[in-house]
C-alpha cells in the first residue's frame, strides 16, 4: 500500500507521460508496460502489476483498470453472515496498438485484443476480440477495425 501511494505521488509529480511511463517500468509497477505507451494517469491502480498493456497503448484521461472488488467487505459484514468471503482479483490484459477513450473502466479478468478502439465512457467487462471498435456501457460493438480505419481517411 505504502508502496503504491508512494509510485502515485512520484509519477504525480511528472507532466511527461513518456516519463510516468519510464520511472513505472523502472520500477516494475506494472505486470508489463510495452514501447511507444502512454499512461496518464497520476495514480498507480491497486494491483497494478496485474495489469499488462502491449505495445502503442493510448489511454485518454481518468481511464480506470479495476483489477479486483471490494464486494467481500460488505458480505462479510452482514449481521447473518457464516460464511467468510475473500476478494476477487483478476488481471487485465491489453494487445498492441489500443486506444482507451477517456473515462473508461476496464473491470478485472479483461483480455483487450490488438488493433481496437473503446470509445470514451465505455465499461468494459468483458473480453474485446482483436480488429474491432467497440463503445458504451456496458462496451458493444461497433465495427470492425478496418472500417473504423477507412472513416477516418476521410477526415479533413
Amino acid at each position: 500500500m505504502k508502496k503504491r501511494l508512494w509510485h502515485s505521488f512520484r509519477i504525480s509529480l511528472m507532466l511527461d507521460s513518456g516519463k510516468r511511463v519510464r520511472y513505472l517500468k523502472k520500477h516494475n509497477v506494472f505486470g508489463h508496460i510495452g514501447e511507444n505507451s502512454i499512461w496518464r494517469d497520476r495514480l498507480v491502480p491497486l494491483y497494478a502489476d496485474k495489469i499488462f498493456l502491449g505495445d502503442n497503448v493510448r489511454c485518454g484521461s481518468n481511464v480506470s483498470f479495476i483489477t479486483h472488488d471490494v464486494i467481500h467487505s460488505m458480505l462479510n459484514n452482514r449481521a447473518d453472515n457464516d460464511f467468510e468471503f475473500k476478494e476477487k482479483i483478476g488481471s487485465i490484459h491489453v494487445g498492441n496498438n489500443v486506444f482507451i477513450g477517456a473515462h473508461t473502466i476496464v473491470l478485472y479478468d479483461v483480455n483487450i485484443g490488438s488493433n481496437v478502439v473503446i470509445g470514451a465512457g465505455s465499461l468494459v467487462n468483458k473480453d474485446i476480440p482483436s480488429n474491432s471498435v467497440w463503445g458504451g456501457v456496458p462496451a458493444k460493438y461497433i465495427c470492425s477495425f478496418d472500417e473504423f480505419v477507412e472513416k477516418r481517411k476521410n477526415i479533413v
